[in-house]
């Protein structure tokens, strides 16, 4: 139905920056509400960042308000996910997940997502 490919992870400095692109496949891709969650070793996945199904509404995690700006190019099959002044505690596999449900809800828990990437290493050094 849909298939998502994260890229753009790497290492880089505390303070730095990333763009994370989600490639996404299979299916019409502007119907889908798109989140970007992330899991550091030995915990939980955890919400970062979601965008509806036009690019209209954002929502973001109280961690990186300010620092990641989730957006997307309906043209293009693709959401982004910019990540400035990054921390070490942003170091995590970073996930992508399409949601095929009400064009009324954008999911924030990953639970309620309906397809995954395979994730991204990002890796922040201080």
């Amino acid at each position: 139905q849909v298939q998502l490919v994260e890229s753009g992870g790497g290492l880089v400095q505390a303070g730095g920056s990333l763009r994370l692109s989600c490639a996404a496949s299979g299916r019409t891709f502007s119907s889908h509400a798109m989140g970007w969650f992330r899991q550091a070793p030995g915990k939980e996945r955890e919400f970062v960042a979601t965008i509806n199904w036009s690019g209209s509404r954002t929502y973001y995690a109280d961690s990186v308000k300010g620092r990641f700006t989730i957006s997307r190019d309906n043209a293009k099959n693709t959401v982004y996910l910019q990540m400035n002044s990054l921390k070490p505690e942003d170091t995590a596999v970073y996930y992508c997940a399409a949601y095929s449900g009400s064009l009324y809800y954008t999911p924030r828990l990953h639970r309620e997502y309906d397809y995954w990437g395979q994730g991204t290493q990002v890796t922040v050094s201080s």
